[in-house]
């Protein structure tokens, strides 16, 4: 017969298996020895969890016991004691928990539950919760409905139920349905635990309580950059109690063509994050702040604004242990931690989740209300998961949802720069990503996504680029993806650089990084360069005149989020990063600059003007490209980062839009930028949707092939109104005396544009008469002329 300590110690190790979680409040020279002879009796248990629990065992008169955990949860008030009693019945779990500061009692029933869909989902008797793991051998859901007072909270106080995987797993997915549970305001995650075979490829540590993928709604900390919870858990959470959200009886999408569109790429927090914005401190930085501020878009003239990453992520993962950065906060979002909540901190007021799903969807019907589609920025390449780092998808299944590199002891490969890649076309990874882009069209109304680092879409599991990957042709196909705009970033951190060559089946437009280069180099006066200027200006056919693609398939941009601002590009020659805590190694070398003279701020008339003539030829020149202009958030002021060209970890005036200079500088820098955007709108043939043939325009030009000339002049032909256009670029550093085309029968040429000239004059919409033969194209300039009537 076994000895009563033996007994207890083996009961003792089916507790610390169990319940890993639990802190000690004993020494340990009470239960080592108890520990240590548990060993004998089960060898596989764990080392770590030895110091982890320390469990009382009684029993009842059936036979059946009580376990009663006592522990101690560490908080900055003091050392707060709970106890945990299971009570184990043939047919249901009754977990209750008592604390010295709140008592919590919940009678839950559990069923078997159902494998689909993934994620919680609201069933007639109950909740359902079902979370896909190949490789796991246990898997246990932790629950909490306990009010939050403060973020230390989260995560500690849950209960947990053992899924059996004999009832409670359908192949890979784990599920299990709870009666009993609140339709709104409880926490959630999962403790999984399976092989421990780093070799192999799995990270599983039972300690950890991990993210739902498919959870709809994160919570973590309430505040952006709260420095007092640096340290945040990030748990799912549902609302199955909200009415569904009145879109109104008059909504309707905007469906712009892609040839008329004109893209702006934001930052939600960083456009009214500033104190200038004059908006309540409640709403800075919020979703609600950019329906604040829809009335400066339309003033600006565009008509979709492209979302720097909105899916939750943690700013604050710098701050996480001492390192060179750890001053920074992640305030552009590419370090996504689940792909279908909404940033819970960019609620108002720090309303949270369930805010911030309610106040995402009243931003995208304002901006839809105002003719403004909305397109995201999502980070598909990589997760928040580096550096061992877990929060969810590593401790579900790390080889399933991550590239790994077998050779070199199942490490994560990295293509995307930031320390992992996801696994894009592995099966359940593919379906995974679908569903998420599936779930912001039908819930969230967007427009379209910009897939950050997309050839990382084009890899196969084992990292090897594919032809035809599965992921890309999937959302090229999907019904509900049919109305969407797709653009790919058609290049990865491991050289994969498919610009032109992105595989599209006639869908996927791309950020045409070859204009932005070839039009830097031009517009500052580079040699040689004329010929691929015309090539970008005319629509790049030499890269996307293949099978059904259209010019607008190109998206034109000479600035984006990640490298100088526009007048950066004209104020510095080399990056200044020094802030960035990297000591100046990160962020691209070749920007094709040019400071005009002086390297940074200076009071130099004669080379401000010169800037401000460049800023407006860059503009300028991407308005009457074909193709998808892009501009970024800020340039139409002309912002400065101080030379930074890799900003993304600062919080500050570095990124955030000032409107106080926005204000200054309305009647003149930002007069022609608006006016240029509005003047593309009007004009068709500035926005094709088929390529240039040779009725449609008519080069000037005879000196292609000097390296020296710098100067190119066009007219785009209006065969339906004969409202011709004639545009002249120089980049001399002298003036050139153009030669001016006669103008179509009955028509005469109007000036509109002349960047050397200041405001007002510079843009004129109706245009001035121009009778002359003759144009002096001033040094470093550009004009537009279009044809009216006499």
């Amino acid at each position: 017969m076994m000895r009563y300590e033996e007994r207890r110690c083996i009961l003792l190790t089916h507790a610390i298996i169990t319940h890993q979680r639990m802190a000690t409040c004993y020494s340990e020279d009470y239960y080592l020895p108890l520990l240590k002879l548990s060993r004998t009796y089960i060898p596989c248990i764990r080392q770590k969890a030895y110091s982890q629990a320390l469990l009382f065992f009684i029993f009842n008169e059936r036979g059946s016991y009580l376990i009663i955990c006592s522990f101690v949860h560490m908080r900055k008030t003091g050392n707060h004691s709970s106890i945990l009693e299971w009570h184990c019945t043939p047919n249901s779990v009754v977990l209750e928990e008592a604390t010295t500061t709140s008592k919590l009692k919940a009678s839950l029933k559990v069923s078997p539950g159902k494998a689909s869909p993934l994620g919680v989902s609201e069933v007639e008797n109950g909740i359902n919760f079902a979370i896909f793991s190949k490789h796991a051998s246990s898997v246990i859901l932790c629950l909490s409905d306990t009010k939050r007072e403060n973020v230390e909270a989260l995560g500690t106080n849950m209960i947990e139920i053992v899924l059996d995987p004999s009832k409670n797993k359908t192949g890979d997915i784990w599920h299990i349905c709870v009666e009993g549970l609140n339709r709104s305001g409880i926490h959630y995650g999962y403790r999984i635990d399976g092989p421990n075979a780093r070799e192999e490829g799995h990270r599983y540590d039972n300690s950890t309580i991990l993210l739902d993928p498919y959870a709809k709604l994160v919570e973590g900390r309430r505040y952006f950059g709260d420095s007092k919870n640096k340290i945040s858990k990030f748990l799912g959470t549902y609302d199955f109690s909200a009415d569904a959200f009145d879109w109104g009886p008059d909504y309707k999408l905007p469906n712009i063509a892609e040839k008329d569109l004109i893209i702006y790429e934001m930052n939600v927090r960083a456009f009214t994050a500033h104190e200038s914005s004059g908006l309540d401190a409640s709403i800075r930085g919020s979703y609600l702040g950019v329906i604040e501020k829809i009335p400066h878009l339309l003033e600006l003239g565009i008509n979709a604004v492209e979302l720097l990453p909105v899916f939750e992520f943690d700013e604050m993962e710098f701050q996480r242990r001492p390192n060179p950065r750890d001053h920074m906060i992640n305030t552009w979002g590419y370090s996504t931690i689940n792909f279908f909540a909404p940033m819970s901190r960019y609620a108002s007021n720090g309303g949270g989740p369930q805010a911030a799903s309610y106040e995402f969807k009243e931003m995208v019907k304002a901006l839809h209300h105002a003719g403004i589609e909305v397109i995201l920025d999502v980070v598909y390449n990589h997760t928040n998961e580096a550096g061992g780092f877990v929060t969810s998808f590593r401790g579900i299944d790390n080889k399933v949802y991550y590239m790994l590199d077998f050779k070199k002891n199942a490490r994560l490969l990295n293509f995307s720069g930031c320390g992992n890649t996801l696994n894009c076309n592995h099966p359940v990874v593919m379906e995974l990503i679908l569903d998420s882009l599936r779930h912001w069209v039908t819930e969230y109304h967007v427009d379209g996504f910009r897939f950050d680092l997309a050839s990382v879409l084009c890899r196969g599991t084992d990292g090897a680029p594919l032809n035809s990957p599965p992921l890309v042709k999937a959302i090229a196909k999907d019904p509900v993806l049919s109305r969407c705009k797709i653009i790919a970033e058609p290049w990865d951190c491991g050289g994969l650089y498919l610009v032109g060559k992105f595989p599209n089946w006639d869908r996927w437009a791309e950020w045409n990084g070859q204009y932005r280069d070839d039009v830097r180099r031009f517009v500052k006066g580079d040699p040689g360069t004329k010929g691929s200027f015309a090539s970008r200006v005319s629509g790049s056919s030499d890269l996307y005149m293949v099978n059904n693609r259209k010019p607008f398939h190109s998206i034109n941009f000479v600035i984006a989020h990640d490298g100088f601002s526009l007048y950066d590009l004209v104020s510095y020659n080399v990056k200044h990063n020094d802030d960035n805590g990297e000591d100046g190694r990160d962020g691209s070398n070749d920007n094709f600059s040019w400071n005009c003279g002086h390297e940074g701020e200076t009071d130099d008339i004669k080379i401000q003007g010169l800037r401000s003539r460049q800023m407006k030829n860059f503009h300028l020149t991407l308005l009457v490209s074909q193709g998808t202009p892009m501009m970024l958030m800020g340039d139409e002021y002309g912002h400065t980062r101080y030379g930074n060209n890799n900003s993304y970890g600062h919080d500050t005036a570095i990124n955030h839009f000032l409107w106080h200079q926005m204000e200054e500088r309305r009647s003149t820098h930002f007069r022609f930028f608006s006016e240029m955007n509005k003047f593309r709108q009007k004009h068709c043939i500035l926005g094709r949707d088929r390529f240039l043939g040779k009725k449609d325009v008519t080069w000037h030009e005879d000196n292609w092939d000097n390296p020296e000339s710098k100067f190119l002049a066009l007219t785009l032909h209006d065969e339906k109104l004969g409202n011709d256009i004639y545009l002249a670029f120089n980049a001399h550093d002298y003036v050139v005396k153009a030669t001016i085309p006669s103008a179509p029968n009955n028509k005469g040429w109007h000036r509109v544009a002349d960047t050397n000239l200041e405001s007002p004059d510079d843009f004129i919409a109706e245009g001035i008469p121009f009778c002359e033969t003759v144009y002096n194209v001033a040094p470093f300039s550009s004009i537009i002329l279009q044809a009216k009537p006499k």
